[in-house]
């Protein structure tokens, strides 16, 4: 049995370490390189505790540098090019702790089981106006900061109408139980790579507690999420969506909305995942996941090559053509003084190749790299892509046709035309498994990522989806 409560404040870094990382002023985002090299950042903030930046006063300073930073040192095509795709990442909420032993799908068993969370809205006299929103992988419970215009009165997540829940999943870093948690009964700090195999039917089980216990909610009128939070809104449906009898009204879900996820991960996707987690094992500090190695030296290199991995699969060929080509980012110093040598050096910084091309790509992709590395932490990372790999609707279910084949609720599934990661036949199949379910297609060059980017389109079709059910 494992038994978790909340540590202290804590960094990955020493704070020796840290003095020198704040210290240090490098005009490149990063120099990241794995085997036996070092790492240097350019004013690296690194995630501290289970709440996200942390509460250490001189780590809440480092991030704010770090925004300054990004507006005053970082403003080449390579930083503005692409939109990110989401705000600050706090642990701001509320916390429901399960008041009993929670059991896991592996048969190990967590005490305290916390969820952190955010509500929007009202809960009525009936206790049935409420949506559930599930975030994707690196995301937490504050909705307004990666869905926040969808967010608000007469928008399609109306908080003039419904009680809007926002959990942070089980195994994340921003509030809920998690690798970063303390184990009670134990001679360690962290739980660490011991953490227990989470699945994603476990996750979607403990929400469950914590709307229908934790919140007293009667009835949801649906369960939104894009990629992992779509992978949720299917598990809602399987565990919720069903009539247990003929004697009950209606399921406690009342209809959901999974976008950009398909009813299984794919060989494909987890073999992105694997890839992602190889990124951060041949990191030379990452000491089989050992938080306390990590406080003096973490993996900050395998992590945020792990990232930029992910960020190529979440875009697409077109979108980084549309943003980079083969621009490269030249210096700012000349020493040109005639016409002739000012030509001269522009014909030699449009020639970069080899080790001098400092392509505008690379530069965002280091960037994007470089700044995860303050909100997220590499054994959560390498724990919740397993998670993410465990989904499979139909897993002890007889299948995946058995799974939902009772699942009469309405469902509106959503893709986006230019998905890599998770395509379109993925949710063409999905919705042929829900009884009654319809699709949707986002036009859009940003592929994946597109599920948080284009809210104009998502959030027309949620909100049109919405007005018909009761």
């Amino acid at each position: 049995m494992w038994s978790s409560v909340r540590c202290s404040s804590s960094s990955f870094v020493s704070r020796q370490q840290q003095q020198w990382l704040l210290r240090t002023s490098i005009t490149s985002s990063s120099l990241l390189l794995l085997s036996n090299r070092v790492v240097t950042t350019s004013r690296l903030q690194i995630c501290t505790d289970t709440n996200g930046i942390g509460t250490d006063s001189s780590m809440i300073a480092a991030n704010h540098r770090q925004q300054q930073w990004k507006k005053q040192s970082f403003t080449t095509k390579a930083a503005t090019a692409m939109e990110d795709e989401y705000g600050e990442m706090t642990s701001e909420g509320q916390s429901y702790v399960h008041p009993e032993p929670f059991v896991l799908e592996s048969g190990q068993v967590l005490d305290h089981a916390t969820l952190k969370y955010q509500t929007y809205g009202t809960l009525n006299e009936t206790k049935d106006n409420v949506l559930v929103v599930c975030h994707a992988l690196t995301g937490n419970a504050s909705l307004h900061t990666w869905w926040g215009d969808l967010l608000g009165p007469n928008r399609p997540f109306d908080t003039s109408k419904y009680f809007v829940v926002c959990a942070n999943i089980l195994g994340s870093c921003y509030g809920s139980t998690s690798p970063r948690s303390c184990p009670q009964n134990r001679n360690q700090s962290y739980f660490g790579m011991d953490f227990p195999d989470v699945s994603i039917q476990d996750s979607v089980r403990l929400q469950l507690h914590l709307l229908k216990d934790g919140l007293g909610i009667r009835s949801v009128k649906s369960v939104i999420g894009g990629s992992f939070g779509g992978m949720q809104a299917v598990e809602f449906a399987a565990q919720a969506g069903a009539l247990i009898s003929t004697n009950t009204e209606e399921p406690f879900i009342r209809s959901v909305i999974p976008i950009a996820c398909g009813a299984a991960h794919t060989a494909w996707q987890i073999a992105i995942s694997e890839v992602q987690r190889q990124a951060i094992y041949a990191d030379p500090n990452w000491n089989n996941g050992s938080y306390e190695h990590h406080r003096e030296n973490p993996p900050t290199a395998g992590l945020s090559v792990a990232r930029q991995i992910g960020m190529v699969s979440y875009r697409t060929p077109r979108g980084y053509e549309q943003k980079f080509g083969r621009e490269v980012i030249t210096t700012s110093t000349t020493t040109a003084t005639t016409k002739d040598e000012m030509e001269e050096e522009a014909t030699s910084n449009n020639n970069y190749y080899g080790r001098n091309a400092n392509w505008q790509v690379k530069s965002y992709l280091e960037y994007q790299g470089t700044k995860f590395l303050s909100r997220f932490d590499a054994v959560t990372y390498v724990k919740l892509t397993e998670q993410m790999d465990s989904h499979d609707v139909g897993r002890n279910r007889g299948g995946k046709v058995k799974a939902l084949s009772e699942v009469h609720i309405p469902s509106l599934v959503i893709g986006i035309d230019s998905d890599i990661l998770y395509p379109v036949h993925e949710q063409e199949e999905l919705v042929s498994l829900f009884p009654n379910g319809q699709l949707k297609i986002v036009q859009s060059d940003a592929g994946h990522d597109g599920f948080l980017l284009e809210q104009s389109q998502v959030g027309g079709y949620i909100e049109e989806f919405l007005s018909k059910i009761e």
